[in-house]
């Protein structure tokens, strides 16, 4: 059975807009997630895990999550000419419906590979890869025209360094695509505030509340959000469980709203779905309170599964979701009443949405089908497709409803 698309942006598009809504460069991963463990292994043993499912990762994570919100998506990476290579292409290419144009193979170039092991709602890494044959720029040549590009600010590569691989970003901004940035944690523990000057050639910037106090030296997550307004129209600053905050001086609005409660069992990629929620409804023009709304329900969604990729949401989970806030929300006391009131735009977006519609998918190595069940339904046997063996490995935690993520 094949999902369906749906297109948030239909009504903006006209035959000499650009070809791509988001394009992407970076780093894929193959992820393996072992999840249900009762410990991490001791020295010299051997433990069983629950579950492990497979997926792309990395950069990927942003790529998947952008293309199952309906957001055309291009990515360029660098890709092995190894198994696990072929098996992120192929998940990526026509399972999430990912443009790679501006991709490439390599020969005797090995993937990157992470192993993640969740034990007790944290996880463990271990990573083992090389550097890229080819950089960002060399391979991307001059980028497809984009209504938003995202990137990592980088002090190694800054966007406005001659040179740099970041400057694809920079032709792409000069045709007419917004910037939306992102930073990573600085295990220096420097923190250079001259990091913030690359926002000048960004319209966005979305670090999340530590990271922006660090780069900002401000006492609190909302005195980082006003430092970062004065360098970027729309700032945002992201504080886990305690919601999102963020200024649009474009439009002038300020906002703060809670994210919903949740059990979080991973945060992996919680942050690009975020962010993927959030260039979704700035491309939409919607207001700037729905906007962070929308990301927030996104990134919860996300924690609520395990591994990266395979927990980022597409429109049918999100459809599930409202359906089920709308029902709830007069036998669920204020709480329920408040999410149903802050989520009330959903209402002109999911009538719209097809039945079928895009869900979160189970890509694995061991097998390509996903697992589906009927909306709503948990802790239940999920039915098994006709070409799915038993048993499978790529059942990770929970069962949820998941149906093939394939895009026509």
């Amino acid at each position: 059975m094949s999902a369906q698309a749906y297109d948030p942006l239909a009504a903006e598009r006209t035959p000499e807009g650009p070809q791509f809504d988001v394009f992407l460069a970076g780093t894929v991963f193959l992820d393996i997630i072992f999840t249900g463990l009762p410990a991490m292994p001791a020295a010299g043993t051997e433990i069983w895990a629950e579950g492990m499912g497979s997926c792309p990762g990395g950069i990927a994570n942003l790529a998947i999550a952008t293309s199952r919100l309906g957001l055309r998506t291009a990515l360029a990476a660098a890709f092995g000419d190894d198994d696990y290579g072929d098996f992120c292409w192929r998940t990526l290419e026509e399972q999430e419906a990912v443009d790679l144009s501006r991709s490439r193979r390599f020969e005797q170039w090995h993937s990157p590979v992470t192993v993640s092991m969740a034990v007790d709602r944290d996880r463990s890494m271990v990573t083992h890869g090389h550097p890229a044959p080819m950089a960002s720029a060399e391979m991307i040549g001059s980028p497809p025209r984009s209504r938003a590009v995202i990137v990592t600010l980088s002090p190694d590569e800054p966007l406005g360094s001659p040179g740099g691989s970041s400057n694809w970003a920079e032709p792409a901004h000069r045709n007419g695509a917004l910037i939306f940035a992102d930073v990573g944690w600085d295990p220096s523990g420097s923190w250079p505030s001259s990091m913030l000057d690359q926002l000048s050639f960004c319209h966005a910037f979305m670090p999340n509340a530590i990271e922006a106090m660090a780069y900002t030296g401000a006492d609190t997550p909302r005195d980082a959000l006003y430092v970062i307004a004065d360098k970027v129209p729309l700032a945002v600053v992201t504080d886990g469980a305690n919601g999102a905050m963020a200024i649009d001086s474009t439009t002038g609005e300020e906002a703060f709203v809670p994210a919903p409660r949740v059990t979080a069992l991973d945060p992996t990629g919680a942050g690009d779905v975020f962010g993927a929620g959030l260039v979704l409804g700035t491309l939409c023009r919607w207001p700037l309170t729905d906007r962070l709304a929308f990301a927030q329900v996104c990134a919860g969604l996300a924690v609520q599964q395990f591994g990266g990729s395979l927990a980022a949401p597409g429109w049918g989970d999100i459809a599930d979701w409202w359906h089920e806030v709308r029902a709830a929300a007069d036998r669920s006391g204020a709480y329920g009443s408040s999410l149903a009131r802050r989520y009330a735009f959903l209402d002109r977006l999911v009538p719209t949405v097809p039945v079928g519609a895009v869900r979160r998918a189970a890509a694995t190595i061991a097998r390509y089908a996903d697992v589906g069940m009927p909306p709503g339904a948990t802790g239940t046997q999920p039915h098994k497709t006709p070409h799915e063996a038993p048993d499978d490995p790529g059942d990770e935690g929970p069962a949820t409803s998941r149906v093939p993520a394939q895009k026509e």
